[in-house]
C-alpha cells in the first residue's frame, strides 16, 4: 500500500492522519508549515480592534480550522462575545468542524453546499450571498498581517462584497511559517522520496516550504494529491510529474488513492 504524507499544520495533520487510517489508508503527518499566533504589532491592533466592534458584524468568515482555534483563543482571553445573531462563514467541512468543536449552532454556519465541485470561498459565496445587504459588516478571520497573506479566494470574495456595499475587515489571528529544514526533516523527506510516498497538499505554501527544503531535488518522479485547482497548480509548477486533484474529504482523498492503485 502506498504511504500518503498529509503536509498540513498541526493540529490538522494528526487528525487527518487519524481519520485516513480509519478509512484503511497508511498515513503519516509531516507538517510543511508552522501555526502561530500573530505577534506582528499591526496585526495584534487589528483583531483588538475587530474583537471591541464584534458586536457590529453581521458574519465572521472563517479562512480555515486554525482561524477558527485561534480567534476563539483571543475570544476567551478579551472576554469578548459573539453576537447572538452573527452567521459563521465557513469555505469547507475542516472549518466547520472546527466551529463545532467551539460551540457554534450549526444553523448558524453558511458553508458551500456539500456538493460543490470545491470547497472554497467561490463555492461559501454561491451560499453566503443571498444573507447579507448592502450596508453589513463583515469580519474575514484568517492568516498573515499583510496583503501577501491573503489567498486568491479571499481576495476575491473580498471584492464581491464590497460590490455588494458591505464593508469588510480583517482579523488576522495567526501567523504562517516554513518548517525550520533540520537535518531531521530533511533525512524523513528523503526517506519517502525513496519509499515513492504520495503527497497530500492542502495549501500552495506547503508544497513552496517542501521544494525549498532542498532545491537539487527533482519531482519529475512522484505523485501528489491537491485538494484545489489553484494549489494543483502550484504542484505542477513545483515539478512534480503526477497531479491528482481531489476533495478534501476522507471519501474523496479515498477515492483518489483507489484510483491511482488502479492504474499503476
Amino acid at each position: 500500500m502506498v504511504q500518503l504524507v498529509v503536509t498540513r499544520p498541526q493540529p490538522d495533520a494528526a487528525l487527518w492522519v487519524q481519520q485516513l487510517q480509519s478509512a484503511g489508508m497508511d498515513a503519516c503527518a509531516l507538517p510543511m508549515m508552522a501555526i502561530g499566533p500573530s505577534r506582528s504589532p499591526a496585526a495584534v491592533a487589528a483583531v483588538r480592534t475587530a474583537l471591541e466592534q464584534l458586536q457590529s458584524y453581521q458574519a465572521l468568515m472563517f479562512v480555515s480550522g486554525n482561524a477558527v482555534r485561534h480567534f476563539f483563543v483571543q475570544l476567551r482571553q478579551t472576554a469578548a462575545l459573539l453576537p447572538a445573531s452573527v452567521q459563521c462563514w465557513s469555505p469547507g467541512p475542516g472549518t466547520t468542524k472546527a466551529l463545532a468543536l467551539e460551540g457554534i449552532n450549526p444553523q448558524s454556519v453558511v458553508e458551500p453546499a456539500p456538493d460543490a465541485p470545491q470547497f472554497d470561498s467561490e463555492s461559501l459565496w454561491e451560499q453566503a450571498q443571498h444573507h447579507i445587504y448592502a450596508g453589513d459588516r463583515i469580519l474575514i478571520v484568517r492568516g498573515g498581517d499583510g496583503a501577501n497573506a491573503t489567498g486568491q479566494g479571499r481576495q476575491w470574495l473580498t471584492a464581491q462584497l464590497q460590490q455588494r456595499g458591505v464593508h469588510v475587515d480583517f482579523a488576522p489571528v495567526y501567523e504562517r511559517q516554513a518548517p525550520e529544514a533540520t537535518p531531521s526533516l530533511l533525512q524523513r523527506i528523503s526517506e519517502l522520496r525513496s519509499q515513492q510516498a504520495v503527497w497530500l497538499f492542502s495549501s500552495s505554501e506547503c508544497v513552496q516550504h517542501l521544494v525549498r527544503c532542498n532545491t537539487t531535488w527533482s519531482w519529475q518522479a512522484h505523485t501528489a494529491l491537491a485538494t484545489h485547482p489553484r494549489i494543483a497548480q502550484q504542484v505542477r509548477q513545483a515539478g512534480f510529474g503526477n497531479v491528482i486533484e481531489t476533495l478534501p474529504t476522507v471519501q474523496g482523498i479515498t477515492a483518489s488513492i483507489k484510483s491511482l492503485h488502479d492504474h499503476l
